[in-house]
């Protein structure tokens, strides 16, 4: 049997919202807020996302991009800077989904504030857990020469992951509905 919208109770945040579209309502400033924003719009904003940390990464150390990254999928040595912005856009494009899924079930794009918020700690947590944990692990296992310590908490890191987590999250809703 199938189940209709009308059967599913709507909580008191849900009961107050003036339906937009499919996936977006409007708050009481009259910005649009995101709901559930849809996968591919958090490819999009994934993809943005780590091609301006990918323009600030290459300004300050491209080693990561050209060694590093590409290595952890056995791409380089010798460097090679187009597999690793590949490689690191693909994991910006999967990260965003998983970015754009916990926006939707922790419903927090209320405010562009909240949201940047949350793109600042996504990009601490991605930072924390693959960056400085994730990859010095899976670079000593694939025996790359870029082997980093571990754990490896260098602060231009911390940097490059926020400013990917902000970007994405100031291009989501913009992209929520793809």
């Amino acid at each position: 049997m199938p189940i209709h919208a009308a059967a599913v109770p709507l909580t008191g945040n849900q009961r107050n919202r003036r339906p937009m579209a499919e996936t977006q309502t409007a708050n009481a400033t009259g910005l649009t807020d995101i709901e559930a924003p849809s996968w591919k719009g958090g490819v999009v904003a994934g993809v943005v996302g780590g091609a301006v940390m990918a323009a600030v990464m290459l300004m300050m150390n491209p080693a990561p991009i050209e060694v590093a990254i590409p290595s952890l999928y056995g791409l380089a040595p010798p460097p090679n800077g187009a597999a690793g912005l590949v490689v690191h856009l693909s994991h910006g494009a999967v990260l965003g989904v998983a970015f754009a899924g916990l926006v939707g079930v922790a419903d927090i794009g209320d405010s562009r504030g909240t949201l940047l918020g949350a793109g600042v700690v996504w990009g601490v947590v991605t930072w924390v857990v693959l960056a400085a944990l994730v990859m010095p692990a899976w670079l000593s296992v694939v025996g790359s020469p870029a082997q980093p310590p571990l754990p490896n908490f260098a602060l231009p890191s911390l940097l490059w992951h926020v400013v990917y987590g902000v970007v994405a999250a100031a291009v989501l809703p913009a992209v929520d509905e793809l």
